[in-house]
């Protein structure tokens, strides 16, 4: 991935922490921090984005923002938001840019431990804190980003898909509606978005599954209404990218909750 910190300057606010209920469409806007940050939901879902796009984080995700990065938040559903400042001077061994990790059962209980009422030393908040991020290196970083383009062409049309994810239309009539050609849309997709059409779309309708399937969704709803003809043709699609099918994405929601 080709974005990295920022900027050497880091600005002067410090990294909020803490947990609190969000409601939905809860936006938090582009801001940044000195601090290295870390956000989890431990019910509900949230995206982070920054200009070079957008990650998405279900309740079993975690978003990293390296310090200096702008970043905004949006919640989906209501969402138990837990957000961890990491001190600048110990994220070296962290990644240089924003991403989304898998939640093991030990991150997560660092996170709510680091995050909740209970007060500690400061020396046992960096002694627990190290064993978030030595987890962080163990888990896997997921494929939940969703590039945005900067040319105004390829932006017209993903503003377009942003408005109405399960639109199936395709890049030939998307290019009549812009004005620009099939080949060249396709030629951008790739050039500036490292993306085929057919797979930033994909990803774009998982993220808006994930957000429809936590906020309580049925499979075949959510199947539908992200643009897919048959829910077997999603559950295939969802589980190429998510790692589980939405059946098994939904049953650890409930879990969670229990």
């Amino acid at each position: 991935m080709p974005e990295t910190r920022q900027s050497s300057a880091l600005p002067a606010e410090r990294t909020p922490q803490g947990a609190g209920w969000l409601l939905q469409g809860f936006h938090l806007r582009s801001h940044s921090h000195r601090d290295g940050q870390l956000v989890y939901a431990a019910a509900g879902a949230f995206a982070t984005t920054t200009e070079y796009g957008t990650w998405i984080a279900p309740a079993d995700r975690i978003t990293w923002t390296p310090p200096g990065f702008k970043h905004s938040h949006r919640f989906y559903g209501r969402t138990d938001a837990r957000i961890l400042a990491v001190p600048a001077d110990e994220c070296g061994d962290l990644v240089e840019h924003p991403c989304v990790f898998a939640v093991s059962p030990l991150l997560r209980e660092g996170v709510l431990a680091l995050t909740g009422d209970r007060t500690r030393s400061a020396d046992a908040d960096r002694r627990l804190r190290a064993v978030v991020l030595d987890e962080l290196g163990e888990v896997p970083e997921q494929s939940f980003h969703l590039p945005e383009p900067r040319d105004d062409r390829l932006r017209a049309v993903t503003d377009l898909l942003h408005a109405d994810p399960g639109r199936n239309t395709t890049l030939a009539e998307l290019g009549r509606a812009v004005g620009t050609s099939e080949r060249t849309l396709s030629r951008l997709f790739q050039t500036n978005l490292g993306l085929s059409f057919h797979r930033w779309r994909t990803i774009l309708r998982i993220h808006h599954a994930l957000i429809r399937l936590t906020a309580g969704d049925s499979v075949t709803d959510t199947a539908i209404t992200c643009g897919w003809s048959n829910p077997s043709t999603f559950i295939e699609a969802f589980t190429a990218v998510v790692g589980q099918t939405p059946g098994r994405y939904q049953a650890g929601l409930r879990d969670r909750g229990d």
